[in-house]
């Protein structure tokens, strides 16, 4: 029984590790997917690609139905909110998991355009939407009323190298290709995120598994489903308007782009993007601040759009990453460290708790079994 409860504390400690690697695996061939579809770089393009908003139907699509098979398979949707249809049972979001869902579909696709700018680097984009969120994090710890959390320090230490990523980012000559859309698609993505942190905080980020996977899945009835209808809606008004406009170019999406040969590139992108939403997700309903939890999340992010600018430059020629991009990410390598530090102590510290405890259980059961062995000893005397 001991060695069962301490097993699965272990592999507790261990699962933030593995959804860092899953998000790092999945942002690497996501990111690189993204910037190959709209720059023309796949067989047959000939350089000409897709805008950023034609990738979005099909992407979009993709990750909604890659995202509730993975649910139905886990079996999540029991832990939703239910209500009943007739005979149904079917699952639905409280208040705060509608508008944290209606803030996830902002970042998902405002995450895809970032990819797509012309000018901007994945590094840079990347540098910019992490350390922004970075800059966030204690923040929200420092608002959050309802489950105020401790931040420690090696949290601070790597929220602040997280930060000066940031500013380094600025400091090269890629701060200057920033287009006006650009810093509106990267602010809408921070002010999202900045009101599904606190919600999370708030309401979320607890050591009852089962309370996180109740807001994951109600959250994601929400937000790609909302998302693929206001696109739709919206593509509506461009089918005679042409591509030179953004509901044409929706349009398009949703209906010739299907037809181009390059519908799987475009579903699987996709899927790497949900694959990314995922594991993100899980790492920021960890129970500990966001001070740790972000930086866990944006490092592996960042390294991941490195890993992909070289390949991009390696096999198609793409720029490769400037000096002051690099330097952001050795910032980040070192906010790692602290992260890591910060993990061994706790789960030093959870290993003497439970060897203290396990001591006491057997303290006590041996002066219970001497106890009752000295009972038994005492000479048994025949009444007169």
């Amino acid at each position: 029984m001991v060695e069962g409860v301490g097993t699965k504390k272990k592999l507790a400690t261990m699962g933030i590790f593995a959804l860092c690697f899953g998000y790092f695996a999945s942002y690497v061939p996501f990111s690189m997917l993204t910037k190959m579809a709209t720059r023309g770089l796949f067989a047959g393009m000939d350089g000409v690609g897709f805008t950023g908003f034609e990738i979005q139907p099909i992407a979009i699509f993709a990750g909604l139905v890659a995202m509730y098979l993975f649910i139905t398979i886990k079996g999540w949707w029991k832990y939703a909110t239910q209500w009943k249809l007739g005979g149904l049972s079917l699952p639905r979001p409280r208040w705060f998991t509608f508008i944290s869902g209606l803030c996830t579909a902002g970042q998902i696709i405002t995450t895809i355009m970032a990819y797509t700018f012309g000018g901007v680097s994945i590094v840079f984009a990347m540098l910019l939407m992490r350390g922004g969120v970075l800059a966030m994090a204690p923040v929200v710890d420092l608002i959050v009323k309802k489950r105020k959390r401790k931040i420690y320090w090696p949290s601070w230490v790597a929220a602040l190298l997280s930060f000066g990523a940031l500013i380094v980012a600025f400091a090269g000559k890629a701060g200057t290709a920033m287009t006006l859309v650009c810093a509106i698609d990267i602010a809408i993505y921070l002010f999202g995120y900045f009101f599904r942190l606190f919600i999370m905080s708030n309401f979320a980020k607890s050591s009852d598994e089962s309370e996180r996977l109740r807001y994951f899945t109600e959250e994601q009835t929400i937000a790609m489903p909302s998302l693929l209808l206001a696109m739709f809606f919206i593509a509506l008004f461009g089918i005679d308007a042409g591509r030179a406009t953004v509901p044409g170019q929706l349009w398009y999406g949703f209906t010739a782009a299907i037809s181009t040969g390059y519908f799987w590139h475009l579903a699987i992108m996709g899927v790497f993007s949900t694959g990314t939403g995922l594991f993100g997700t899980l790492i920021y309903l960890d129970r500990r601040e966001n001070t740790f939890t972000v930086p866990a999340n944006r490092s592996s992010s960042i390294i991941a759009g490195v890993i992909a600018t070289y390949a991009l430059s390696f096999f198609y020629g793409q720029r490769m990453p400037s000096t002051y991009q690099l330097i952001g990410v050795a910032l980040i390598l070192a906010a790692i460290v602290f992260l890591a530090y910060r993990a061994m102590i706790e789960k030093r510290q959870k290993v003497t708790a439970q060897v203290a405890e396990k001591c006491s259980e057997t303290e006590v059961s041996t002066q219970r079994n001497t106890s009752t062995a000295a009972i038994k000893m005492q000479p048994v005397t025949e009444a007169e």
